[in-house]
């Protein structure tokens, strides 16, 4: 089956910078579009980030402002999610979701139904 594995998610202080990872298995990944979400106590799940199957196009968030970088390593199936200028508000859990991509769409037009367990993202000083 499909397993999603996230990481690199920890304490940062305002500023700070972290870069997660998802290791995918069970899945041909080259041929599946990857997002990261992210929800945060009390609030809605929202969606961070996504790149496509065909590794050219991103959609980042408009909260992004600039700050992330999502990438993916297809030889390593991992996807990542390069964070910098962290802010108090980019706390909550991170999610990676995958899509298989069998339509051509937008990587945000995905429903995106597997989901790894998430890793915490706390920024605070």
């Amino acid at each position: 089956q499909v397993q999603l594995v996230e990481s690199g998610g920890g304490l940062v202080p305002p500023g700070g910078s972290l870069r997660l990872s998802c290791v995918a298995s069970g899945l041909s990944f080259d041929y599946y579009a990857v997002a990261w979400f992210r929800q945060a106590p009390g609030k809605e799940r929202e969606k961070v980030s996504c790149i496509g199957n065909e590794d050219s196009r991103v959609y980042y968030a408009g909260f992004v402002k600039g700050r992330f970088t999502m990438t993916r390593d297809n030889s390593k199936s991992t996807a990542y999610l390069e964070m910098n200028s962290l802010e108090p508000d980019d706390t909550a859990i991170y999610y990676c979701a995958t899509d298989p991509a069998l339509y051509i769409s937008l990587c945000e037009g995905f429903p995106y139904n597997e989901w790894g367990q998430g890793t915490q993202v706390t920024v605070s000083s």
